[in-house]
């Protein structure tokens, strides 16, 4: 190709997503990794797409909100120029109420909801059905949201990649730098640049989950005891994570076993079922907990996308868009609390 227009460094979801919005707006686009498309914390297994509660509304959960109603859109159209299925479904979420005060909260958030989700999605206070799947509920009631969705991570990063392509980008190991330089570097960027800083920028965090081997059908994802219970168009079930500052090497251990433990209990029809895969990945958290994006402080030409951390998947949509936005037009929609000259 010729010259990049812009270079993106990191082939993950903030990378992918960037380098998207950017060739959709006719720039010429050079992704490098040298690990590869997913090679980081975009390559694991859960796939949870789930909105913050809504309540006490900032502005994360706006943008996130923004994102999650652009999904469909998004990754519909990455399917088609792709040929390739990113995994996703809006198949909306169950959560059990533990007891009366749980179910007094949850009630009062169906009204915010109604106002905040723009009448888009719902999220309503349902009596359990005793369907299998469900997860128990000592109250026997359950939260369903409409909102939250799910996609194979890995199936999706490579769609995506997929995609960048058919639209003429590269994505290479090794390149130098051309153009505006995008940062999405993950957990290993937040380190470098905390290096760089002489302060802490962000910290990576470990996460372990695993993959069951049962086929549940299009069916709500659940969120109980804690863990995310996935079910995935590819016949498995994805439960997770565990959220580890402190760690000691990045295999799995009894900390996965207790999350799959967990899992069973909330889910009995999963009982039986056999662990296929376990993973243990460093996801990339910011100081500030939201994104990190805008300008690079002191490097003129070079922007940051990072701090991805749990909800990476649910912000790429929108974390392209601003971006590509700043990059190539200057117009700077980036929301206060993601500002990534604030944590230099």
């Amino acid at each position: 190709m010729a010259s990049a227009e812009v270079t993106i460094r990191g082939a993950g979801i903030f990378g992918l997503s960037c380098a998207w919005a950017c060739l959709q707006r006719g720039a010429r686009v050079r992704v490098v990794d040298p690990f590869g498309v997913g090679a980081g914390s975009s390559g694991g297994v859960v796939g949870a797409l789930a909105p913050h509660v809504p309540e006490t509304w900032n502005d994360k959960k706006a943008f996130q909100l923004d994102s999650l109603l652009m999904a469909e859109g998004f990754w519909a159209e990455v399917a088609e120029v792709s040929g390739l299925s990113p995994g996703y479904a809006r198949s909306g979420r169950l959560q059990p109420l533990a007891d009366e005060r749980a179910v007094e909260l949850a009630r009062g958030r169906e009204a915010t909801a109604a106002a905040l989700w723009q009448g888009r999605a719902t999220w309503q206070v349902v009596a359990a059905s005793g369907a299998p799947w469900e997860p128990a509920s000592p109250t026997g009631l359950l939260v369903h949201d409409t909102l939250t969705a799910r996609m194979h991570p890995r199936q999706a990063c490579e769609a995506l990649a997929a995609a960048c392509r058919v639209k003429g980008a590269e994505i290479v190991p090794e390149a130098p730098d051309e153009g505006a330089v995008i940062w999405a570097t993950g957990a290993a960027g937040l380190e470098e640049m905390s290096r760089l800083a002489g302060r802490q920028i962000g910290v990576p965090v470990k996460g372990q989950a695993a993959v069951l081997r049962h086929d549940a059908g299009t069916v709500p994802q659940i969120f109980a005891a804690g863990v995310h219970v996935v079910p995935h168009a590819d016949g498995t079930v994805a439960i997770g994570s565990t959220s580890e500052r402190d760690f000691d090497g990045l295999g799995t251990d009894a900390q996965l076993d207790e999350v799959i433990a967990a899992a069973r209990a909330a889910v009995p029809v999963l009982r039986d079922a056999e662990v296929v895969e376990r993973w243990a990945g460093l996801r990339p958290r910011a100081r500030s907990r939201a994104p990190m994006l805008g300008a690079w402080p002191g490097r003129p030409g070079h922007f940051i996308a990072n701090g991805g951390f749990k909800i990476g998947f649910g912000m790429g949509p929108k974390v392209g868009q601003v971006m590509a936005e700043l990059v190539l037009e200057g117009t700077d929609a980036i929301p206060e609390g993601f500002r990534a000259e604030a944590l230099f």
